[in-house]
């Protein structure tokens, strides 16, 4: 995350692409994302846009496996964290400020799990496939 911001070029490439994250989000919420397929997939463009802004200085296919190790994990923790805090939810009792700050807990965990998780698992896919290949061709 840091060469994100290391040089004035990626500091300049990273602020544009949060930029592009933040307005294809908009443009989701314009749009709606419940049950909404091009909602959802400006949705899923603004956090690909997101990952995108803190790895595009990466240069080695490694880092970029990394990435999708780190997803897979992610992916399998947040689903787990999402379903302990919706059951404590529903059990803790149907009104008040705990079960609704767990149901807000959950449903962040959710979001991350099938929005965040996919993109930097497609990020670091297309990543290391285009490092290995780049790297192969400086070789020859």
């Amino acid at each position: 995350m840091i060469g994100a911001f290391s040089t004035p070029h990626n500091r300049i490439l990273t602020l544009i692409l949060l930029l592009i994250c933040g307005v294809l989000a908009i443009a989701a919420k314009a749009i709606g994302i419940s049950d909404n397929p091009p909602g959802l997939l400006l949705a899923f463009l603004s956090v690909s846009a997101f990952v995108l802004a803190f790895v595009h200085p990466w240069r080695t296919s490694k880092q970029f496996r990394y990435l999708i190790y780190a997803s897979v994990l992610g992916f399998i923790v947040f689903v787990f964290l999402h379903n302990v805090f919706d059951i404590v939810a529903s059990e803790s009792g149907g009104s008040g400020i705990v079960p609704g700050l767990l149901g807000i807990t959950s449903a962040a965990f959710f979001i991350v799990a099938t929005l965040l998780c996919p993109a930097a698992f497609i990020v670091g896919a297309v990543g290391s496939v285009a490092m290995f290949i780049r790297s192969r061709r400086r070789l020859t």
